[in-house]
C-alpha cells in the first residue's frame, strides 16, 4: 500500500556555511530551506519559529540540549536587532553559552567566519 508523501523534520547532519539568505529562507550545502534555521553541532535544523514570535527558553530548547558543544550562540533576530529576554540569556549563561543578538544578515556573516575558524559556534537564524 503506498504511503504517500512523508514529511520529515528538515535536518542537514553536518556543519556548513550559509551561502545565501533572504526571500524567507537560506541556502547552504547545495540545498535551500524555506523558514528559520538552527545551526548546531549536530547539524542544521529547520526551526519552526513563528514570525514575530517570542524568543523564549522553549523556542531555543534544542540549543540548550546541545550546550556542551556551544560557546557562542548568534541570534539572527530578523531585519532588526531585538534584545534577548532576560530569562533566555540567563538559561544560556547557566549552560556556559554567551549569546549575541544581531540582525539575521550580520548573524549569518559572523557565523560563517566563526565556523571557518573552527569555533564552538551555533546560530538561531530567523528567516528574512
Amino acid at each position: 500500500m503506498p504511503r504517500g508523501i512523508e514529511i520529515r523534520d528538515a535536518h542537514f547532519p553536518g556543519r556548513a556555511p550559509i551561502d545565501a539568505y533572504g526571500n524567507g529562507g537560506f541556502r547552504f550545502a547545495d540545498m535551500s530551506h524555506r523558514g528559520s534555521l538552527l545551526c548546531l553541532p549536530s547539524g542544521i535544523h529547520g526551526w519552526n519559529y513563528p514570525e514575530g514570535g517570542a524568543l523564549t527558553v522553549e523556542a531555543l530548547s534544542m540549543v540548550l540540549d546541545e550546550a556542551d558543544g556551544i560557546e557562542v550562540l548568534l541570534v539572527g533576530t530578523g531585519p532588526e536587532i531585538r534584545p534577548l529576554p532576560q530569562a533566555l540569556k540567563a538559561a544560556l549563561k547557566a549552560r556556559g553559552i554567551s549569546s549575541d543578538p544581531m540582525s539575521t544578515g550580520a548573524a549569518v556573516r559572523t557565523y560563517n567566519v566563526m565556523l571557518s575558524e573552527s569555533r564552538a559556534v551555533a546560530a538561531a537564524l530567523i528567516a528574512v
